[in-house]
């Protein structure tokens, strides 16, 4: 589908493509209508902007793949240069367009109401006024986004019935994601670009050898796994007895201790997002004794792992 054929609303959003800012006078670009997930792919040349000066009902999630583009919301202001999402809550005057000096801006673009887990994620990229900066993504996930968003604009335009439509538009389609089945798995793709693209590994601490970080990652990546002493020392080319000595002496606990101390952690957050029965819950943490996972738990959490998901729960209500 292509803005030509979207209700008048969205079309209107995107006149900028013409290279007009503002066309609409003092009410400015409208944005697209509350509850749609909308999504597209534009390659504009320089003069392309929009400017609502009332902001949006909606989210705006922008990810720029070449040129630069310009964007600003309430007082705060931007440069997106490829590699960087730039995310601009609703209700707040915003603008955006090619960046002065810049021949164009590609950027892929969606409009819906953003999920509420994904604020935690974005609120250390708060750049004030409604405005998410995120402009550091590691160039080894730039390919992962890409094709997340490809996914997203094919799942927006899936009928439910037919097979999925090829999964690459050219500049300037914009889909619409109609039935719920399509919006779902558009929000789905959406999510794991917000994902990717605001996950961080914690700054390591001064001074710990590069070995004991690698086991650490290792058991954090994958806590539910069989981890051994000796299977953490061989991925980090130590003989066993010395792993467990330079990772004791530099973390102050054992590694079995930090083990289980990942594997609680991993429980519990099974515990407030999912529905799993607590003994599933128990084996995908790796915990091969359920009457041992609920007294781990209870030592750690202060409550049972039932009672914990009661009070703590989000998902499964």
């Amino acid at each position: 589908m292509r803005a030509d054929g979207l209700p008048e609303t969205v079309e209107a959003s995107h006149t900028g493509q013409t290279g007009k800012t503002g066309s609409t006078g003092n009410t400015g670009d409208p944005a697209p209508p509350p509850g749609l997930v909308v999504v597209g792919h534009f390659d504009q040349p320089h003069g392309y902007g929009v400017h609502r000066p009332h902001g949006s009902a909606s989210w705006l999630f922008t990810w720029t793949t070449a040129g630069r583009g310009r964007l600003w919301q309430g007082g705060a202001n931007t440069s997106a240069g490829a590699g960087a999402l730039v995310v601009l809550a609703p209700g707040v005057p915003h603008g955006y367009g090619v960046e002065s000096g810049a021949g164009h801006w590609r950027f892929w673009w969606a409009h819906c109401q953003a999920r509420p887990s994904w604020a935690a994620w974005l609120r250390p990229y708060d750049a004030g006024h409604g405005m998410y900066l995120i402009a550091s993504v590691p160039a080894g996930v730039h390919g992962r986004v890409g094709a997340a968003f490809r996914r997203m604009h094919t799942d927006a335009r899936w009928t439910g019935t037919e097979a999925l439509p090829d999964g690459a538009p050219p500049d300037g389609q914009v889909a619409v994601a109609h039935g719920s089945a399509a919006r779902e798995l558009a929000l789905c793709a959406l999510e794991e670009i917000v994902l990717l693209t605001t996950a961080r590994p914690p700054a390591p601490r001064p001074g710990l050898d590069a070995r004991v970080r690698r086991a650490q990652e290792l058991i954090d990546a994958d806590p539910g796994a069989p981890h051994t002493v000796r299977s953490l020392a061989e991925g980090v080319a130590l003989s066993p007895s010395r792993f467990a000595h330079l990772f004791s002496s530099q973390l102050g606990r054992s590694p079995m201790r930090a083990l289980r101390e990942a594997r609680l952690r991993h429980a519990a957050r099974l515990l407030e997002s999912t529905d799993l029965p607590v003994e599933r819950v128990a084996t995908a943490s790796g915990f091969v004794s359920p009457f041992h996972f609920n007294r781990a738990f209870r030592e750690r959490y202060g409550a049972p792992p039932g009672a914990y998901r009661a009070t703590h729960g989000g998902a499964a209500g």
